[in-house]
């Protein structure tokens, strides 16, 4: 029995659970047809962040073998995945995959959305693997059968550290594009083909963040850092973010070609502010502005009810320690033999299964103490306890953070203020060298 909609509510109460998702960009029709294209570098996350994002039922195509895991494979299943036949897992079954396409054809003449990673692996790589070619032939096949061309929208997934609990995930949504002009040439016609590929990939590139090497990574997002600082722009918008590291990205690589000696010099001094701010525990945003004490009572007020509720989250971390022990040692251990990339699927997964025995356990214990109505009473307590657990866990966490940044703002003042200056200095380098690059671009 097909149950999509299991995959919208397991997407949002997993990977909520376990990021700080934002999203941002454009926004995915409602309903008609609609393909998504998606870079996979996190397993079967991946498709849960796209489902988030979409906010409407998904299907997508998934490799043959995920339908038999004992795992997932129930919702693999469920969700009305369409099986794709690789290579390299049967080539006895690949001729299959041309059944395969006809039912992605009539899903979508149907007016459904489609999920597919064009790139065909989840993998660990800094940049986007090369396309294939199925999903420009899903689309111009859907096309053909249904008429007319619809919306290919690219979902870009870009992590702060995709295997951190709580880390960041933002989901940047592309504005759809449309290629009726490739549409008559059908699938039979190669140059069709690659130029649609071309320009999904274009569209992908447009919301990733794609790196010459992973060794870049921090030396991005240090830039990133002191530019967003020092220049005061707003946080919390995803888009302008990755559009930022994607700047720093295409910048670095340029720079690096052209053998440019500022940049190295830059990149030098960078990484070097950096690692100091970290021996402080600061990042570059801390450095912006100083911290009154009428300012520091009004914050510390201001945040007095969840004093209240710290007690009840302390008793939950210690009731939950057990559960979440488990869970991370069984997803390291899976995740050691089927690839990093599986970490946090088997995290989610594991941790829903492992959770939610321990919450039935423990509302068996309350039965057994207290009656039934009690037992069913913290069947529903449980997971709120849980996620408040998690809340003001994270609330105590920056609470302290703010505490010890204020008094070493106060016991390395001059350090601090040097610390500063040179950070101004840093942002005016990369806008010099910003607007060179941006000049020199065609």
């Amino acid at each position: 029995m097909r149950l999509p909609w299991v995959m919208n509510v397991i997407s949002n109460v997993g990977v909520r659970a376990y990021y700080r998702v934002t999203i941002a960009g454009a926004r995915v029709p409602s309903d008609g047809p609609v393909l998504l294209v998606a870079n996979h570098n996190n397993s079967l996350v991946d498709p849960a962040l796209v489902v988030v994002a979409a906010d409407r039922i998904v299907r997508f195509l998934a490799k043959a073998p995920l339908f038999s895991d004992k795992l997932i494979g129930w919702l693999v299943k469920g969700v009305g995945s369409v099986p794709v036949y690789r290579q390299q897992d049967d080539p006895t079954k690949v001729l299959q995959n041309l059944d395969s396409f006809r039912d992605v054809h009539a899903v979508l003449a149907g007016g459904d959305a489609v999920g597919i990673f064009p790139e065909g692996i989840s993998h660990s790589s800094s940049s986007l693997a090369p396309l294939k070619t199925g999903a420009a032939r899903i689309a111009i096949g859907a096309g053909q059968r249904i008429g007319h061309d619809f919306p290919i929208i690219a979902v870009g997934l870009v992590f702060r550290d995709r295997n951190d609990f709580r880390s960041e995930a933002h989901v940047i949504i592309s504005e759809p594009f449309r290629w009726n002009d490739l549409l008559e040439k059908g699938v039979e016609d190669r140059d069709a083909v690659r130029a649609l590929t071309r320009r999904i990939e274009g569209a992908m590139r447009a919301v990733t963040v794609n790196l010459e090497q992973w060794e870049d990574e921090p030396l991005v997002r240090a830039a990133e850092q002191v530019w967003t600082a020092e220049f005061k722009v707003r946080e919390g918008d995803a888009a302008a973010e990755v559009e930022r590291i994607r700047m720093t990205t295409d910048a670095l690589q340029a720079l690096r070609t052209g053998g440019d000696g500022d940049w190295r010099a830059l990149a030098a001094d960078l990484r070097a502010h950096v690692d100091e701010l970290e021996e402080f525990g600061l990042t570059p945003a801390h450095l912006d502005g100083n911290v009154r004490i009428g300012e520091a009572v009004e914050w510390t007020v201001a945040r007095l009810p969840f004093a209240v509720v710290l007690p009840i989250s302390l008793l939950g971390a210690l009731w939950f320690w057990v559960p979440k022990r488990l869970t991370k040692v069984g997803a390291d251990r899976m995740s050691a033999t089927e690839g990093q990339d599986t970490l946090v699927t088997h995290r989610v997964l594991i941790g829903g299964v492992v959770f939610g025995l321990w919450m039935l356990l423990g509302a068996a214990a309350t039965w057994w103490l207290l009656g039934l109505g009690w037992a069913l009473l913290s069947l529903v307590v449980q997971p709120v306890w849980a996620f408040t657990a998690l809340l003001v866990g994270e609330r105590r966490q920056r609470a302290w953070e703010a505490a010890q940044r204020y008094f070493l703002r106060r016991r390395e003042k001059p350090r601090i203020e040097e610390l500063r200056e040179r950070q101004r200095e840093l942002a005016t380098r990369l806008d010099r060298l910003y607007t060179r690059i941006v000049a020199s671009t065609p």
